[in-house]
């Protein structure tokens, strides 16, 4: 071993001014070596480096792509459902849209509240509409309500409010005893509007002048 050694490290000796090419077999192996290692890294750092991460950067987005197909087929086989939905939305939508009355349709519904009321015999103490009070596209209108009757007229009006062709809700309600059976019903009735094009037009104003 040692003489082996000793060979090796003969083969280096007196290398100045030799030309690499006539140099032992040993140091031209290990100047190779270095040579090769030299020229990984600096294809590593200038070169490699960059290509890897173009590499991850292509998967990923291979990944992403994927992802966006598998979503694009899973809509496409759910197609005709969606589109099914989307018209039975479209119908409640309406019947909805139906039971909202315009602006001008509003005097009639009020006195639609008061006449079932009156047709129910019962006496009207208040009867007055608030301000409407604007939504994002329709507006709601309170009417505090104040009247006399019996029991079972009370019930039969509003019954006859839920049955009205326009939504009206009633909230709020208080009932008290008045005397001889005779009860008295406190309540705000709502009901609701369209905007028209002007209203929304302003609501729209006011929206973009609130975020500003």
């Amino acid at each position: 071993m040692q003489k082996m050694m000793g060979s090796l490290s003969a083969q280096f000796n007196d290398l100045n001014g030799v030309h690499p090419g006539l140099w032992p077999l040993a140091p031209r192996l290990l100047c190779a070596t270095g040579a090769l290692i030299g020229v990984l890294v600096l294809g590593w750092f200038f070169y490699w480096n960059s290509q890897f991460d173009e590499l991850s950067r292509g998967q990923q987005e291979e990944m992403t792509l994927k992802d966006e197909y598998k979503s694009r087929i899973q809509q496409s086989i759910n197609l005709d459902g969606l589109r099914a939905q989307k018209i039975q939305v479209g119908q409640f939508v309406s019947t909805l849209e139906k039971q909202l009355p315009s602006k001008a349709e509003m005097d009639a519904l009020l006195s639609d509240i008061n006449q079932a009321g009156l047709g129910r015999g019962l006496q009207f103490e208040l009867f007055r509409p608030g301000q409407a009070i604007a939504k994002d596209y329709y507006a709601e209108l309170p009417i505090e309500i104040k009247l006399d009757g019996s029991y079972h007229d009370i019930g039969a009006f509003a019954s006859d409010i839920a049955h009205l062709s326009r939504i009206v809700t009633l909230n709020n309600l208080n009932v008290n005893s008045v005397k001889d059976g005779v009860l008295s019903l406190e309540v705000v009735a709502k009901t609701f509007r369209y905007l028209d094009a002007d209203e929304v037009a302003s609501q729209r104003k006011a929206a973009n002048g609130a975020k500003k």
